[in-house]
């Protein structure tokens, strides 16, 4: 199977699972750049299309509150965002339980004892795991969840500031769920408008659904591929500024 069939037949399973399709769109760039990163091939890496597609399109479980008065909230940011908005939200209290099928941060804050939580993420591949989980689990690390090759740790901010990792005043629970980068926006936008615009010519018929669908693939591309530069870029800048500081 090509790497176009596979991302419309997942495409198609998704919105089969009522995914939005802002977030099939998404998925699909997310995972269009790990591929340009990896060189593997889609059904190598994610298994059959279908199947992929069953493990994201569930929904999110609501995460437990022993004490009843726990308050719970779940949210979103893309690749450019997510390591900053978990800094922003551990600090207010918010302790990510899990990530949903749909990559959301599925969170709860305790109403009596909150501690403030620091976060990281690492690329968790099949063969990185091992010595991730080495070396970050005796530092007080603990896998929080996983989406795609990314795996998040979080750990209390108390092991390592003390008394000042608890939270007094607690902030009240954000209205947003969504939290995108300018990058994130930008790269969303440009691929809306193209495939809108390719949309539109196929149906008043000055584009073929055969260039309909070679215009969605391109463009996913190049999408992907300028997202993962992007990304690429940012990780660098921010790995040369913690050596120098």
């Amino acid at each position: 199977m090509t790497t176009d069939a596979y991302f419309a037949e997942l495409s198609g399973s998704l919105r089969a699972a009522h995914v939005p399709d802002e977030q099939i769109a998404a998925t699909v760039e997310d995972l269009r750049a790990h591929l340009a990163e990896t060189g593997t091939a889609p059904e190598e890496e994610f298994g059959p299309a279908a199947a992929f597609a069953a493990q994201l399109g569930g929904l999110a479980p609501t995460p437990g509150e022993p004490d009843g008065r726990a308050e719970s909230w779940t949210w979103t940011a893309d690749l450019f965002n997510d390591r900053r908005m978990l800094a922003v939200h551990g600090d207010q209290g918010w302790e990510v339980e899990s990530l949903d099928p749909l990559g959301r941060f599925v969170c709860r804050r305790s109403a009596t004892a909150a501690l403030r939580w620091e976060y990281r993420r690492e690329i968790i591949g099949a063969r990185r795991r091992t010595k991730v989980l080495a070396e970050l689990e005796p530092e007080g690390w603990e896998l929080c969840g996983e989406w795609l090759v990314y795996g998040y740790f979080k750990r209390p901010r108390a092991a390592t500031a003390g008394p000042a990792g608890a939270l007094g005043a607690r902030p009240a629970a954000p209205h947003r769920r969504l939290f995108l980068s300018r990058r994130g926006k930008l790269a969303l936008a440009v691929w809306a408008v193209v495939v809108g615009g390719a949309t539109a010519a196929c149906f008043i018929g000055t584009l073929g659904m055969g260039g309909l669908t070679i215009t969605i693939a391109l463009t996913s591309m190049f999408s992907a591929l300028f997202t993962s530069h992007l990304e690429t870029a940012k990780g660098r800048v921010d790995q040369d500024r913690s050596v120098s500081s």
